[in-house]
């Protein structure tokens, strides 16, 4: 499952997919983890991170990612793989994709989502393991 989940479609998303590359609060962690234990699954999730602190994207602060991290892995048993991020648009998403792997690094996380059509080059350069690249394969939206 890629892009924004709303906690009320957790029930379904847990019985359709195996990762979900968009975790980005408590309140959807708590409603995914209810479900992967009451329907027996264990699913692989991607924290999304906002590390543009852009007010109008989700995810997690960078300030809080550690905090956010210990509570989906260790008090409500998620299995947290890698960091998500979707970097301001602002024609330099190196930094941002830099930054994200550091912050994978430090938390000792195997994967990374990041990257996009017009980006995923650079993102494979720095560490991307999942890479989104929906328009060179559907075609740009109209």
């Amino acid at each position: 499952m890629i892009g924004k989940l709303q906690s009320n479609k957790a029930k379904e998303a847990v019985k359709l997919f195996d990762y979900i590359h968009s975790l980005d609060s408590q309140k959807l962690a708590d409603k995914l983890s209810k479900h992967q234990v009451s329907l027996k699954k264990n699913l692989k999730y991607f924290i999304q991170v906002n590390v543009g602190n852009e007010i109008q994207k989700s995810g997690i602060p960078v300030g809080e990612l550690d905090l956010f991290y210990n509570y989906c892995k260790n008090e409500i048993n998620l299995n947290i793989v890698g960091l998500m991020v979707i970097p301001p648009n602002d024609n330099n998403p190196e930094k941002y994709f830099k930054s994200l792997n550091e912050l994978n690094k430090s938390l000792a996380l195997q994967d990374l989502s990041m990257g996009m059509s017009a980006d995923y080059i650079k993102a494979i350069e720095h560490g991307a393991t999942f890479i989104r690249v929906g328009s060179f394969i559907f075609g740009q939206r109209s």
